[in-house]
Parts: C-alpha cells; sequence; structure tokens
C-alpha cells in the first residue's frame, strides 16, 4: 500500500504557529495525504495519533547548536540538551533523529559530517528551505546519498495552505505508525514537493510577533519583511510552482 506523509509541520503549540491538530487533519486529507508528523519548535506532540482518519505521528523540533533537528515518533515529553544526548534519547524510545532543512542557510557541508553517526535522517525537501537558499534542498539530497542517510520530507507547514509542500511516497505492508516507522527507516520513500509562498513565511512571523509580545518597533521591520515576501512571490508569476510538484490527488 502506498501513503503520502508531510513529516514536518507546526500546531499553534509553537510560536509562530496558529493550526489546531483538526485543521491540521482537515487540510492533509483535503491534499491526498494519509498521515503527518506534528513537530512544534522544542514541543513533543502529545495529542491523539489519528485524527479523521489521518495518522499524526508525534514529534519535534529542537533548535540546537547545530541546526534544527527533527525528533520522529517520540513517545514521551523531552527537552533539547546537548546533541549527543538529545539524539540518543531520541533514539532509546524508537523515535528518528533526522536532521531538518541543513542549508536553508548556506554553510560547508563538512562542518555537519562529525553528525552523521548520530542521525538516521536528512530532510531533503523543504517547503520552506529554497527561499533564502535556491540550492537548499538539492544540498541536503546530496548529503544524505553521501553519508548513506534516508532522505525525509515535509512542507514546515505553519499555515493550512501550505500543508502537502513536502512530502514522502511510502510502501507499506500494513498502515500503522510502527509500520510507517520502520518503512522510512528502510528508505522504502519517495520525495517530492513544491516551493511554498514566501508570504506564509511573513504570516508565521507575524503571529509569532502577536504571541511573543514583541515591541512595536518589531513591527516595521516585519512590515519590511512581508513587503519583500510579497515581491518575491511576485516574481513567480503569481504562484507558478518550482521544483519537482506533486499534485493534490
Amino acid at each position: 500500500m502506498e501513503l503520502n506523509l508531510d513529516l514536518h509541520l507546526h500546531s499553534r503549540a509553537s510560536y509562530d504557529g496558529r493550526m489546531g491538530v483538526e485543521e491540521i487533519a482537515a487540510a492533509a486529507k483535503a491534499r491526498g495525504l494519509d498521515a503527518v508528523a506534528v513537530c512544534d519548535h522544542d514541543v513533543v506532540y502529545t495529542g491523539p495519533r489519528q485524527v479523521d482518519g489521518i495518522w499524526i505521528i508525534p514529534g519535534a523540533e529542537f533548535s540546537t547548536e547545530h541546526g534544527h533537528l527533527l525528533g520522529l515518533f517520540l513517545k514521551t515529553p523531552m527537552v533539547y540538551t546537548t546533541w549527543e544526548e538529545t539524539t540518543g534519547a531520541i533514539r532509546r524510545q524508537g523515535g528518528l533523529a533526522v536532521l531538518a532543512h541543513p542549508f536553508q542557510r548556506p554553510r560547508p557541508a563538512e562542518v555537519l559530517t562529525p553528525l552523521v553517526p548520530t542521525l538516521d535522517g536528512v530532510e531533503v525537501w523543504n517547503g520552506r528551505a529554497n527561499r533564502k537558499n535556491p540550492q537548499a534542498n538539492a544540498q541536503a539530497a546530496a548529503f544524505a546519498r553521501q553519508h548513506g542517510l534516508v532522505p525525509t520530507a515535509g512542507s514546515d507547514a505553519h499555515l493550512p495552505q501550505e500543508i502537502g509542500n513536502g512530502r514522502l511516497r511510502l510502501t507499506v505492508e500494513t498502515v500503522c505508525l510502527e509500520s510507517i516507522r520502520g518503512a522510512i527507516l528502510a528508505g522504502r520513500g519517495s520525495v517530492a514537493g513544491r516551493e511554498g509562498e514566501a508570504l506564509c513565511v511573513a504570516r508565521s512571523q507575524w503571529t509569532k510577533l502577536r504571541k511573543t509580545h514583541a515591541p512595536l518597533p518589531r513591527y516595521g521591520k516585519w512590515a519590511a519583511f512581508a513587503l519583500k515576501c510579497a515581491w518575491q512571490d511576485g516574481k513567480k508569476h503569481h504562484g507558478k510552482e518550482i521544483g519537482r510538484h506533486v499534485p493534490d490527488r
């Protein structure tokens, strides 16, 4: 059986997220997804594992000294301490440690090589990553291939319209979280996606300002950022999709 998964999105539990799990499930279902991973910033998802027929993979996106780290299939709440301790804790509870959008900001691949033994996978398609570095996803895919790490894909959605912008097509024998986990780890998936709109990033940054009670001057900077995002979207000719595209089924 073939499933479509979005392995990186955010709920309102993130400081820049605004979606409830029911809204996430509804958007995922509308876009032909079978499962999503809720990976809020430094918060492990502990809600229901199935909503409206959509499997919810419990995860988190940890902020680290080496960039963002996804923990997938987490069973218990945890917080980030050090890279070694956290990746070890993820694996001990049966989770997968995945390097998230590693080249969203340009940097040499060599600085990440020492992390390889602690990782299970690399997010090789992120719906937002190419906005800052047009080669971000291509570089992530090359890094995963070079080091034999499992490829994953996610939209990094903070808004409903972004859900499904990154997806992993996965072949499983039975449909349950453990089977999905095993198939990902075995590398039985294929990656595809499309770039999201820059204005979605601006909207999630607006949410962050509101939820963190940011001082007034930061709203002025946000306005300039939003205008830049609108200009970037305009250059895409009114939503023309770039990169590999997976149509809604």
